[in-house]
């Protein structure tokens, strides 16, 4: 049996890249459904899970036409792409039999439901994992800031980070500096000061002020999830 867990209600990051598996762009179908089985195994302990998605997957295919582009229409091409991959996410977890809803900051009522903070928080307390879409409804905010505004709207006591291959954050790019040194916790102002890759400067000043804490871990290894929830110090601790 799992630890209990210690938290009750969580928002995970993810880029849009957890998404693409080994390819060069696009959604791998056999990544997506590993990715719904670690929510799903949180989701089952009882922990309310706000999921937030990046666009990296799909906008990568678009850069060449998007090269030029005025940049909030590219920023809007983006929120569409993140629509996309929670359409995707949305699927791949009701396949499991998960009850899941896709908010939207911009408006595709076809699809998905607009956004709206009451609503998400009570899908939540229903057990519904809910996956927010579209950014910030704002062009010139990343999916980081969308991630931070999100989980401090409905009271999640902490985002989850998950990067791609590497176990958290470091001093500089592991996957370009061999001397690159892990660190195992450090504060919101630290990372700022010291212009580390772990979010963009606008999502961690709002964690900052907000003692709002992260987790950034490996999402290679699907028990991660899990054991953060168990209270295991995995990856890196970004707190006040």
């Amino acid at each position: 049996m799992p630890e209990p867990a210690v938290f009750s209600r969580i928002l995970i990051k993810l880029s849009g890249e957890a998404l693409m598996g080994s390819l060069e762009y696009g959604i791998d179908g056999e990544k997506v459904a590993a990715i719904a089985q670690q929510l799903k195994r949180v989701h089952d302990r009882g922990v309310e899970v706000a999921v937030v998605l990046g666009a990296g997957n799909i906008y990568r295919g678009l850069a060449g036409a998007a090269a030029g582009m005025d940049r909030a229409t590219g920023d809007y091409m983006g929120m569409l792409a993140i629509v996309l991959n929670a359409l995707t996410l949305q699927d791949a977890l009701e396949k499991l039999d998960v009850n899941t809803r896709v908010q939207s900051a911009i408006t595709v009522s076809e699809v998905a439901e607009p956004y709206i903070r009451r609503r998400a928080m009570r899908h939540l307390e229903k057990g519904r994992i809910v996956i927010f879409a579209a950014g910030t409804g704002n062009p010139f905010f990343t999916s980081d800031t969308a991630a931070a505004l999100r989980a401090l709207e409905v009271h999640a006591e902490a985002i989850l980070m998950a990067k791609n291959g590497v176990e958290g954050v470091y001093t500089s790019d592991p996957r370009k500096d061999p001397a690159a040194e892990f660190l195992p916790e450090i504060t919101h102002m630290d990372a700022l000061q010291r212009g580390l890759k772990v979010m963009d400067s606008t999502a961690l000043s709002l964690c900052m002020d907000n003692d709002l804490p992260l987790y950034v871990f490996n999402m290679d290894d699907d028990s991660n999830i899990d054991r953060i929830v168990s209270g295991e110090r995995v990856g890196t601790l970004v707190k006040t």
